[in-house]
């Protein structure tokens, strides 16, 4: 149902006072204006379970980035030739899921953003790379072989999140 049939059919359970359908449509068009205008950031919260995705919720205090720093972005997903021989299995002993990053330089539970490529998701280091690999160089875990080629390399700014 739209606002305006919303309005209208308000206006005549009020009665037929053209200043009260007035103020009450006022009043509707406003709360509905004010739930559209109002920010909202999603903050990731991660469980424990095995393959689970991450569970979104809504809130509107705003996470503040308190470094940026520009790194080299690749994606990993949980097969043998990706991983150790705990493909399902992050370094810090949690199950992969949506929302696992691996970094060499960050410590685990560090929360980031990456704006450039997904907003204001929520990522957490869960994870590491091979040695060889820079601390300037994050992967993100992917659900699957494909989905992690298609991603690529990408020169990215993350934001490390302020916890």
């Amino acid at each position: 149902m739209n606002i305006l049939k919303l309005v209208k059919n308000s206006a005549i359970l009020i009665g037929k006072s053209r200043l009260t359908s007035s103020i009450y449509a006022g009043a509707v068009i406003s709360f509905c204006l004010l739930g559209m205008l109002t920010p909202h950031t999603i903050i990731a919260d991660f469980d424990n379970k095995i393959n689970a995705s991450y569970i979104a919720k809504e809130t509107n205090i705003a996470l503040r980035a308190v470094k940026t720093i520009k790194v080299l972005a690749t994606a990993y997903s949980s097969t043998p030739e990706q991983t150790d021989d705990t493909p399902f299995t992050t370094a810090s002993g949690k199950s992969v899921k949506d929302g696992i990053i691996a970094n060499n330089m960050l410590p685990f539970g560090t929360k980031i953003r990456i704006p450039d490529l997904y907003g204001d998701k929520v990522f957490v280091v869960e994870d590491r790379m091979n040695k060889r690999k820079s601390k300037y160089h994050v992967d993100i875990w992917m659900p699957d072989l494909h989905s992690a080629v298609d991603f690529g390399v990408k020169k990215v700014d993350i934001e490390i999140i302020e916890s």
